[in-house]
């Protein structure tokens, strides 16, 4: 009797320690149910269409930043009422996953989001947290997620310190933790033995025919420290061009960009090109 009295203490313990590791509104739990039913009906012949149409479903939600600098210690933040353009990513990534998998779960989402956004799919800290795209390309590839395929595509080498956060500490109140700070100075370490490949601006228009519908673009920028800018998932359109489907500041919502997406990159000043990772979902 004791025993089990002590399993089921145990267990309830281990139910409020996941339930302290997820920040997610009444409203936001809501709003999965409606959307899971929804995407049920949405999955497509292939996986790239099935992500395109995942992405689509979100289009109109709010472009909101900042949205995972939430209290005071890093939790897995859910928030599907506003989205930047990587938590955008990252959640058409994780209702991909079920799609794929044929789950339906409020926790197989949350499981599916926390493998994508953290070092080795294990929330561990703000500094697990895949806070440079370049790094969260190479960490969903060891996972089997995504493949980078910039380099077939004719991607080109850069040498280029990826060190952001660490010049830029004041930016970013978890900073304001020296053992966060730190951990991330040893995150931008690794980083820099890393070399950044990117398909060049003026190259895009004659290779967007090999990039699929599905396919995650990254854009890469010249500004000092930084990896890229913006991130989104490419969509073919009926003009028979790529364009950008993305979570946009500029216009406040998720939405395909107006213009084919070799055009939306020269109106960005620091824009050099694309990193391009096709995901793959082979771990799932």
């Amino acid at each position: 009797m004791m025993k089990i009295k002590i399993v089921a203490v145990l267990l309830i313990l281990g139910v409020v320690a996941n339930a302290q590791k997820i920040t997610c509104s009444p409203e936001d739990k809501s709003l999965f149910e409606t959307k899971i039913s929804d995407l049920e009906q949405a999955k497509a012949s292939n996986l790239g269409d099935t992500i395109a149409l995942v992405g689509q479903s979100f289009l109109g939600t709010p472009y909101v930043e900042k949205t995972l600098e939430v209290g005071d210690t890093e939790t897995l933040v859910v928030n599907f009422g506003g989205l930047d353009c990587t938590t955008f990513v990252e959640n058409v990534m994780a209702f991909s996953m079920m799609l794929q998998n044929q789950q339906k779960d409020f926790e197989n989402f949350t499981e599916n989001l926390e493998t994508v956004r953290y070092r080795n799919g294990d929330l561990n800290g703000y500094p697990s947290r895949l806070h440079y795209f370049t790094e969260w390309i190479r960490n969903n590839e060891k996972k089997g997620l995504v493949k980078n395929i910039t380099a077939e595509l004719g991607g080109v080498g850069l040498e280029k310190p990826i060190n952001f956060m660490g010049t830029h500490r004041n930016l970013y109140p978890f900073l304001a933790s020296d053992e966060n700070f730190e951990a991330m100075l040893k995150v931008e370490k690794e980083i820099a033995k890393e070399k950044l490949c990117y398909l060049p601006q003026d190259q895009i228009e004659s290779k967007e025919h090999l990039i699929k519908s599905g396919d995650i673009l990254a854009l890469a920028t010249s500004i000092k420290g930084l990896d890229v800018t913006h991130t989104g998932i490419a969509i073919h359109q009926p003009d028979g061009r790529l364009h950008l489907l993305h979570a946009s500041s500029k216009n406040g919502e998720v939405e395909i960009s107006e213009l084919p997406l070799a055009d939306y990159l020269k109106n960005i000043k620091s824009n050099i090109g694309i990193i391009v990772a096709r995901p793959t979902l082979l771990s799932f």
